[in-house]
């Protein structure tokens, strides 16, 4: 699989071997249009693995690299993961700024890839930038003034990658959106909804059961009690 199946599927330390490979190969060979892909991909497992501000720095050098070949396919879709990175940083509102600017562009590009996991990204750093939820399990949030006016613009952010998903009929995405939305469900009393919609879809698949996402929902199903 291409290392970008293995960040989709949540496998860094796989995303990091391969990046590492293909920065080796790339110098060795010259083939210097491949080395800012794999530059991101490192500094993407990186801070999946808890060098976030290294991991940072790569992907922001990863992303220059594709401004000096004129852009790549899925660059706004890399930037939406460069923001997650600066909001686990603590730098919520660049990590706002940048994702709104990629969102902007796919919506004048007609580029969707990736754009129903843009839009969650969205929800979960506006949550990480607001008032700490009761149960939630990142530890990543500072409280603001206005928590509760980020809680509703986040549940807004994931209706609005599961509609995408839904007609896109992209599943994966569909399922993330869902536990994302599923959690802040829980976390602001409304469990039976949360148990219900999550259910639905972690019944839908048939395989993958190994995979760190269906893991994550399984788990918050059977804390939601179903």
């Amino acid at each position: 699989m291409k290392p970008r199946t293995h960040c989709f599927l949540q496998q860094p330390e796989i995303v990091l071997a391969h990046a590492e490979e293909g920065i080796a190969l790339s110098e060795e060979h010259g083939f210097a249009e491949w080395i800012p892909w794999s530059r991101f991909n490192r500094g993407w497992a990186l801070a999946q693995l808890g060098q976030v501000a290294e991991g940072v720095a790569e992907m922001t050098e990863g992303i220059a690299g594709f401004e000096r070949l004129g852009g790549v396919p899925f660059q706004r879709f890399s930037i939406a993961l460069l923001a997650h990175g600066h909001a686990r940083l603590g730098r919520h509102s660049e990590a706002l700024a940048m994702l709104d600017q990629a969102l902007e562009h796919v919506e004048r590009s007609g580029e969707f890839d990736g754009q129903p996991e843009m839009l969650r990204l969205k929800g979960e750093i506006l949550l990480m930038g607001g008032v700490p939820l009761v149960g939630r399990e990142p530890k990543d949030h500072k409280p603001l003034l206005d928590g509760n006016r980020n809680v509703f613009a986040a549940e807004q952010c994931f209706r609005s990658a599961l509609e995408v998903a839904r007609a896109q009929e992209a599943k994966w995405w569909e399922l993330r959106a869902t536990t994302s939305l599923a959690r802040l469900l829980r976390d602001t009393a409304r469990q039976d909804e949360a148990r219900a919609m999550l259910a639905d879809i972690y019944n839908w698949f048939t395989e993958g059961f190994d995979t760190a996402d269906l893991k994550d929902a399984k788990a918050l199903l059977d804390r939601l009690g179903a």
